[in-house]
């Protein structure tokens, strides 16, 4: 599984194998939750609301990189490092 970023506690990684839609896993401790690049709804899973406002406000900032990531995956690459929430 790449880890794409790490931030607070938080991992970001992305599958080569995956399905529709276009998401990330985001990991923080026991939790984890697949979350919509498009619409950053939550697929499956869960986060504390703390972790989920960082991952959100990231993706936000990243979505461009994370779509090029899905792409790159999707074509069975690794995807890119995404600079962390700062």
């Amino acid at each position: 599984m790449p880890t794409v970023s790490r931030f607070f506690g938080i991992a970001v990684q992305m599958f080569w194998r995956e399905h529709a839609p276009p998401h990330f896993h985001a990991l923080y401790g026991e939790h984890e939750a697949l979350i919509d690049i498009r619409t950053l709804e939550v697929i499956r899973g869960r986060l504390p609301k703390r972790a989920l406002d960082l991952v959100i406000e990231w993706a936000i900032e990243h979505r461009e990189e994370l779509l090029e990531n899905w792409s790159l995956c999707q074509s069975k690459q690794p995807p890119k490092q995404i600079s962390p929430l700062e």
